[in-house]
């Protein structure tokens, strides 16, 4: 069968569009039943319909995602399909290098700046058959995990836009959460694709560090990863798929591990070994996470093919290891002109002036408590495969902040105080997901954070495909119940 040709205005109705997962989409373009026209101008109908509500979109690329479509409609015709994502419109978080395109990182300073070579997950994508709609917004510099930067303004939660979509992949989540598209990539350094995961509702994986090549490197390269962002694991699975293995551009990327993470979702034969955690660090949680998280906790003693296990998870705290080595970052900006500095977000600014003054001594050491912290941790995790614990100990606050009403400003890192359960796993470079689990009260997505021993990515994304079943958290479930909610809804009220 070839695909059928669409003029110009999607034949596709929104409703249809936003139901359908990027497996789904894939299926329809190889069977020839809708073209990567439709389905790329249904992406931009979308956006256009209700980002003003959100501001997930930094730069929408109509033309270049036209042109891209029409290129891969002919080859779909031919019977020639590039890949696994052939015709599945994407977004791409601005802190990734596109050949061609402004990577602008949410900054000031940065406005006019075009990349002349493109990232190796993007390019991955591209391969793929993937077909990139626009770059998603970002705080500056990715530096925080809230959702404002100075030159984007606010990125709003597509179920409540008076809520933060959290960050520092703001745009990424939203985009996803607002059906604009199925994929987004995104970037995670101290939990900045699992913040807005579970703000937004969606679902994301911080792979083992390496599994997925970043470059440019980061000044933290060691905390930094990146992955795609979804609305279901399918999805999730299918766009590691094509983006995980090594490249001569990251000295930190790991061997593919040959594994087709997409056909192996099925609960292994042996059971998971997991240990419920409602707390870490004997940090508070809110009320409503807390129960949310209870709930989902029973659920999962009921699972088949779960097996849970009493050990203690009684690590230290490890806030001052990533505080100091998020905080060294800003060594790299010592040459820094006072003009510029004051047009930076001010959070960052600080940063930057305590990072220049960080000790060689102090770095290293810290360094040497990373590795003990890590051998801690993975130690523990010889008697269990998972570990899970609530994503964030609080609900969204209000779009325009930095963090809840009760944050302290002291800290160099402020945002890692209302995050403590995301950056651990950052210092150990360990797979860790972030799956909606429930829902409070007023409408806003509760997330359960997934965390896996190092390497064991697998089994992370084939617990979470068996936990999405179990809370009934798909696609179509939390777009159509939700409904009234939604930044869909919110956008149209907003228009009367």
């Amino acid at each position: 069968m070839h695909a059928k040709s669409s003029p110009k205005g999607s034949l596709m109705q929104a409703h249809e569009y936003r139901e359908l997962t990027a497996v789904k989409m894939a299926e329809l373009v190889r069977t020839g039943e809708v073209s990567p026209v439709e389905i790329v101008q249904a992406a931009l109908d979308s956006i256009a319909a209700t980002d003003g509500a959100i501001n997930a979109w930094c730069d929408v690329l109509e033309s270049h995602a036209m042109e891209r479509a029409t290129e891969l409609e002919s080859q779909a015709a031919r019977g020639e399909v590039c890949g696994p994502l052939h015709g599945v419109p994407i977004g791409v978080k601005d802190l990734f290098l596109t050949a061609g395109f402004r990577t602008r990182k949410g900054s000031l300073l940065h406005t006019d700046s075009v990349a002349t070579e493109t990232a190796p997950a993007v390019q991955r994508l591209f391969a793929a058959g993937a077909i990139m709609v626009g770059k998603n917004t970002t705080p500056e510099a990715g530096w925080k995990g809230s959702s404002t930067s100075p030159l984007y303004g606010v990125t709003r939660n597509p179920w409540n836009p008076e809520k933060t979509a959290g960050g520092s992949s703001s745009g990424s989540a939203a985009a996803v959460a607002a059906g604009h598209v199925p994929i987004t990539l995104g970037s995670d350094g101290g939990g900045s694709m699992r913040i807005p995961a579970s703000f937004c509702g969606i679902f994301s994986m911080k792979p083992t560090l390496g599994r997925v090549p970043t470059y440019p490197l980061s000044p933290s390269e060691h905390l930094s990863h990146a992955g795609p962002m979804t609305a279901t694991v399918a999805d999730y699975a299918l766009a590691l798929d094509a983006i995980k293995g090594p490249d001569c551009r990251d000295p930190q990327s790991i061997p593919d591990d040959g594994l087709r993470y997409s056909e192996l979702l099925d609960m292994p034969a042996r059971p998971i070994r997991c240990v419920l955690a409602a707390t870490l660090f004997d940090k508070a949680v809110h009320a409503e996470i807390a129960r949310c998280i209870k709930h989902a906790f029973a659920e999962i003693e009921r699972m088949p093919g779960v097996e849970i296990v009493n050990a203690r998870v009684d690590w230290k705290d490890p806030i001052a290891i990533f505080e100091g080595l998020w905080t060294a970052r800003g060594a790299l900006s010592r040459g820094m002109s006072p003009e510029d500095r004051a047009r930076l977000d001010p959070g960052l600014a600080r940063m930057i002036e305590a990072g220049t003054h960080v000790d060689l001594e102090f770095h290293l050491r810290n360094l040497q408590d990373r590795a003990k912290f890590c051998r801690e941790v993975a130690e523990s995790f010889q008697s269990f495969d998972i570990l899970l614990t609530p994503t964030l100990p609080i609900l969204a606050f209000a779009a325009e902040d930095d963090g809840p009403p009760d944050m302290d400003p002291a800290p160099l890192i402020p945002w890692a105080r209302w995050t403590p359960f995301t950056y651990p796993f950052n210092i150990t470079g360990q797979p860790a997901a972030s799956i909606p689990c429930g829902w409070t009260p007023d409408g806003m997505p509760v997330g359960l954070q997934v965390i896996g021993n190092r390497f064991a990515d697998l089994t992370v994304l084939q617990l979470c495909a068996a936990l999405e079943l179990r809370f009934n958290t798909g696609t179509k479930q939390r777009r159509l119940l939700r409904a009234p909610h939604n930044a869909h809804s919110i956008a149209a009220e907003r228009r009367m």
